[in-house]
């Protein structure tokens, strides 16, 4: 995968964690805006994000593609606690941690093999009808990629 590839997965990945964490209103389904979000040519695209309650726990899922076009599926569950947490289905990370900062943002790493490679934050909109992730960080070639995502309450 490119770099940027990496960078957009992780980055939706975390989003969709990080909204959970934000508050009540986080909770449901997100899909992506396309047209207001900065993703690179070729990236993967994580188009539905799904935030529910496991629990104790939030649950996130996320369904896109990859930069093939072929579909791409995986799992979260955790507490916004700034503990780590497994992923399931995602090759470019295997942990993520969440920290709620306010009742509106999120603060997030992504990690692989224990070493954070992206990090970032989810703010859902006063309104509760968007939210914004913004990630920087190193992909697997050890390029810098950074992005910025837009997605829609559904």
């Amino acid at each position: 995968m490119n770099a940027r590839a990496i960078v957009l997965t992780l980055v939706l990945c975390l989003v969709g964690v990080a909204v959970c964490f934000a508050a009540d209103a986080s909770m449901g389904t997100w899909k992506l805006n396309e047209a207001k979000s900065k993703l690179s040519p070729g990236a993967p695209k994580n188009n539905t994000v799904v935030y529910e309650a496991a629990g104790d726990n939030v649950k996130v899922t996320i369904d896109g593609t990859d930069q093939e076009g072929k579909p791409t599926h995986n799992e979260w569950t955790g507490k916004f606690d700034g503990k780590d947490y497994p992923v399931t289905g995602d090759p470019n990370s295997d942990a993520r941690s969440i920290t709620k900062i306010d009742d509106r943002t999120l603060g997030f790493n992504v990690k692989k093999g224990g070493m954070v490679t992206i990090s970032g934050r989810i703010v859902v909109s006063a309104d509760g009808r968007s939210r914004t992730v913004t990630t920087s960080g190193t992909d697997s070639k050890g390029n810098k990629v950074k992005s910025t995502v837009v997605y829609d309450k559904q």
